[in-house]
């Protein structure tokens, strides 16, 4: 006998939504990993939690950054602006500046 359908929508009950939200965060964490294996498909998944916690998979045989790449090829959406890869320069460049400021104010 079958499942009856569900309705989907918010799970007003915390500790049923936690349940609800771990067992379908593993069922497709292992879907991804079926469709990797079986159809050689390259697959890349990230998951944010509503507490923000992140649980992510990728297949093996490539990177977050190669799909996100191809992604951005073929969907011609901009995913990031490249003056962003230059910000952790831009970042060291401030605490420098900030030290040898302290450093003046002692």
């Amino acid at each position: 006998m079958g499942r009856g359908k569900i309705e989907i929508k918010r799970i007003e009950n915390s500790s049923n939504r936690q349940v609800t939200y771990s067992k379908r965060r593993n069922g497709i964490i292992k879907k991804a990993k079926e469709i990797t294996v079986l159809c050689d498909a390259k697959v890349s998944l990230v998951i944010f939690s509503s507490s923000g916690k992140m649980v992510e998979y990728c297949s093996p045989s490539v990177t977050v950054t190669d799909i996100l790449d191809k992604y951005h090829g073929q969907a011609g959406k901009k995913l990031w602006d490249a003056k962003h890869e230059n910000l952790s320069n831009e970042v060291d460049r401030v605490k420098k500046d900030n030290d040898s400021m302290q450093v003046e104010l002692r």
